[in-house]
């Protein structure tokens, strides 16, 4: 029989597949042979009836690369959104020719954080996504990295293609990087000699101590595998298993598929969140930061209750009624939910049981700061 993995990608019908700048580019330029080889490997699933959607990095590296010996200095957040600029038509020149070859068409989609965070805007770009992926089409999707503010920014695609897989019910999550898959110790911390193992099968990534397992960021990229497992997680949390592949590695598509056991397995949680849930906790950035006491904090997790004023011991950040905000517990973050009040207002009433908060609010007020149907535990922020 099957096990687990082998059932779950022979069965997958829609997929996420993101690629990042490390694996598509180095320093020298763009790795176009990867690139050629990784689009071959999807028109095969496309073509055996598969719908793919590739969340693909590289058009800062690619700006960049054209760029070299010019007279240009590419520092802070408008460089990037100049290279970007440059660079975003040639990646999708190279990956049209590329589908094209195979009889197939691609798709640019580029998003903003807005895309998300509007429900009417994010169940447009459901409709358009289901229409492309209904023709046979390949979105291909990357942060619009041009015009995107930093309120306004997903972080790094490994981010924005978790938020895909809600957005297009996607039932398997493939993240290609430059490592083999996830190391077992964190390299800067293994004992000197030793080359840790690749871990096969991540059976429950909540209790991972993805801080500790964790280095640094690639060179050409923004994530790293920190950010990686944070996606996974989230991935987990929809029930939605990942496969983490050395991307660079020629064919590892048709040979995960196949059965081989490579990379590194992220088993999804036996008890996942609503999808409703899903985009309130992951649509925008956390805004404020709530502390709350010991009791408040039973009263979430063990009795799956509301945050309601009198456990709030204060309130850090400005923020308006309807904002992200963390909720903690010291040192401890217990989750995240949407705010009924401002900031200015959860200080007001912050500490004081419901009918006092009512005093001082007036007629226009919720018995609770965060209800529990806006509020996510364990979020992967």
């Amino acid at each position: 029989m099957m096990d687990e993995r082998q059932q779950a990608l022979a069965s997958a019908h829609t997929l996420v597949v993101k690629v990042g700048s490390a694996v598509l580019a180095s320093a020298h330029g763009m790795r176009l042979s990867v690139l050629f080889n990784l689009v071959e490997q999807i028109a095969r699933l496309v073509l055996a009836g598969r719908r793919v959607c590739l969340v693909s990095s590289g058009a800062v590296a690619a700006g960049r690369t054209v760029m070299v010996g010019r007279d240009c200095h590419a520092e802070g957040l408008s460089g990037r959104q100049a290279l970007a600029a440059i660079g975003q038509g040639r990646l999708m020149r190279e990956y049209e020719h590329a589908f094209a070859a195979h009889g197939l068409v691609c798709a640019q989609v580029l998003l903003t954080r807005d895309d998300f965070r509007s429900r009417t805007r994010f169940l447009n770009a459901r409709n358009t996504f289901m229409k492309l992926l209904d023709w046979g089409v390949v979105p291909i999707v990357n942060e619009n990295d041009t015009v995107t503010v930093q309120e306004l920014k997903f972080g790094d695609n490994d981010q924005l293609a978790s938020l895909l897989l809600n957005l297009l019910e996607g039932d398997l999550y493939v993240n290609l990087t430059s490592a083999g898959g996830v190391l077992a110790v964190n390299p800067e911390k293994a004992a000197p000699g030793e080359t840790p193992k690749i871990l096969e099968t991540i059976e429950n990534i909540s209790a991972l101590d993805i801080d500790a397992l964790c280095g640094g960021k690639t060179s050409v990229g923004t994530g790293g595998m920190q950010s990686k497992l944070l996606a996974a997680r989230r991935a987990a949390q929809l029930g939605v298993p990942t496969l983490i592949l050395p991307g660079r590695s020629v064919d590892i598509l048709d040979r995960a598929f196949t059965g081989e056991k490579v990379g590194t397995w992220v088993r999804p949680l036996e008890q996942t969140v609503s999808r409703r849930k899903y985009w309130v906790a992951y649509q925008s950035e956390p805004q404020g930061t709530l502390q709350v006491d010991a009791g408040a904090a039973r009263a979430l997790e063990e009795k799956g209750g509301s945050l309601l004023s009198g456990g709030i011991v204060s309130v850090s950040g400005q923020f308006e009624s309807g904002a992200l905000v963390r909720i903690m517990e010291g040192e401890r973050q217990l989750g995240v939910g949407l705010s009924n009040y401002s900031s200015e207002d959860v200080e007001r009433i912050r500490g004081l049981k419901s009918a006092a908060a009512a005093a001082v609010l007036g007629d226009a007020h919720y018995s609770e700061v965060i209800h529990r149907d806006n509020l996510l535990l364990n979020a992967a922020i």
